[in-house]
């Protein structure tokens, strides 16, 4: 239903694009780094005269053209959008592509702040939703009603880590004339591009691995088609969710190291899932990099590698799983994902409270561990310890 257009910088590769697309040097000084435009109005030549076609920065500031510039270069696609945070690019996807009566099919393992948005907020607009196994063609094929206009899919999901294959969904909506949406944040583009496989539309919370070091909060929408590109631009100015200039910078600042910084988490997460398997007080781990994961063939199919988040459920159950967190010391007690530092968090009580007592409840004895890029000797030290 879209055409799936190879992006302008396509012969170049990945690490090149992270440094260089969007990042031309500034025509009036030659600073390397796009500069910071810290400013709400822009001076017009003439009445309606727009210099370079900025005239307030909620509708366009060249700081954040930099960072949507970058971002559709690195996903592939043709139009990148930045947004105040990932919920806010989600907002505006769904008020943008929904009207009341409108059905989305959400998967049954997702962010919890994915599913409020959509349960407690979009569904009192009169959307629709349901819940499907996206790692199961069937299971979403199943849910599909006549007024379904789009599947939505995390892979890997949060917090269970579990897998889709982007293609084969990517087939099942298109057959059904409905748009496919990928949440990238746990992957990001350096592991997988969903707009390749097919998905129309690429979510991330770019305060994660895209920003990278802890430090902003934002999002982002990237899409395949530019028409559709074009619309989710007419509703981010309307509705005005955007990434400031300053943020803009620096995610664009953390998308430089992306490629690096990844191999290094993907590389530490790997040991730690050794750790975890072999450790008596650890009943189950969940890590798509494991030969037994049941998406681990498809993961290692559409990813570059398998990343640097891991679950794992506490063998002496809830009060066992909280221990933990707390005993931990170099992993770091606090929500969010995806910076330089490895963070423990327990989901049930704290990213995940709002799916409690709903078919996306995350189980009681859940740790989620973000695996940061420090030294994964002195990780595996601390983890053994936490564990006692």
């Amino acid at each position: 239903m879209t055409d799936h257009l190879p992006h302008q910088h396509a012969s170049q590769n990945f690490e090149t694009l992270a440094i260089h697309a969007g990042q031309a040097a500034d025509p009036a000084t030659g600073a390397v780094v796009p500069p910071i435009y810290q400013v709400s109005t822009f001076k017009q030549d003439g009445v309606g005269g727009l210099r370079g076609g900025y005239e307030y920065s909620r509708s366009a500031n060249p700081t954040r053209t930099a960072l949507e510039e970058n971002l559709a270069a690195l996903e592939g696609g043709s139009r990148g959008l930045a947004f105040a945070s990932g919920l806010a690019a989600e907002d505006t996807l769904l008020r943008a592509l929904l009207v009341p009566g409108d059905h989305v099919v959400i998967p049954n393992d997702a962010y919890g702040g994915t599913f409020r948005l959509i349960s407690k907020v979009v569904e009192r607009w009169g959307v629709q939703w349901s819940v499907a196994d996206s790692s199961d063609p069937e299971s979403v094929r199943a849910q599909i009603r006549p007024n379904t206009k789009l599947i939505w899919v995390e892979t890997p999901t949060n917090p269970l880590l579990g897998i889709t294959d982007i293609a084969v969904i990517a087939e099942v909506a298109r057959s059904a004339g409905v748009r496919l949406v990928v949440d990238n944040t746990f992957a990001s583009p350096y592991l997988q591009q969903p707009l390749a496989l097919g998905a129309d539309v690429v979510v991330h919370s770019t305060t994660k691995y895209m920003g990278g070091h802890s430090d902003v909060v934002g999002g982002a929408l990237i899409t395949a088609d530019s028409a559709l590109g074009d619309e989710l631009a007419y509703h981010q100015n309307a509705m005005g969710a955007v990434a400031g200039p300053f943020d803009a910078w620096l995610v664009m600042r953390g998308t430089k190291t992306l490629a690096v910084r990844m191999d290094r988490h993907s590389e530490n997460a790997a040991r730690i899932a050794e750790l975890l398997v072999s450790h008596p007080k650890v009943a189950q781990v969940y890590y798509p990099g494991l030969p037994d994961h049941p998406g681990h063939e498809i993961a290692a199919k559409q990813m570059r590698s398998f990343g640097g988040m891991v679950s794992f459920r506490a063998a002496g159950g809830e009060q066992a799983a909280i221990d933990v967190c707390n005993r931990a010391e170099l992993f770091t007690l606090g929500e969010s994902l995806g910076g330089v530092e490895s963070l423990i968090e327990h989901p049930g009580r704290m990213t995940h409270a709002s799916t409690a007592g709903s078919v996306l409840e995350v189980p009681a004895d859940l740790v989620r561990l973000s695996v940061g890029i420090e030294s994964a000797d002195d990780l595996i030290a601390d983890l053994t310890q936490a564990l006692g």
